[in-house]
């Protein structure tokens, strides 16, 4: 795999993972009590928009390392090759 293509998979990876890391301990202004003039109660109070970049880039991270061990063992790839029907990782 090259640099490029690793660079690639993470930021997909870190993007896809992103919006389902999102609500982590999201706190609404309904919950609060506090709902400002104009806003849905659904709205977030705050939004700690550090630690879900942190949050994220450690979730993905994680995926992200299965999916290259995924393609560097080739073991893992004959299985995913004969599942799938297609030799999508060569060997």
């Amino acid at each position: 795999m090259s640099i490029a293509l690793a660079i690639a998979i993470y930021i997909v990876v870190w993007w896809i993972t992103l919006f389902a890391v999102l609500p982590f301990g999201v706190r609404t202004q309904g919950e609060a009590g506090t709902v400002v003039d104009g806003t849905p109660a659904s709205a977030p109070q705050t939004f700690p928009i550090g630690r879900v970049v942190v949050i994220n880039t450690l979730v993905s991270g994680v995926i992200y390392a299965a999916v290259f061990l995924l393609l560097r063992n080739p073991t893992m790839a004959t299985m995913v090759d004969r599942w799938i029907g297609i030799e999508l990782f060569g060997g």
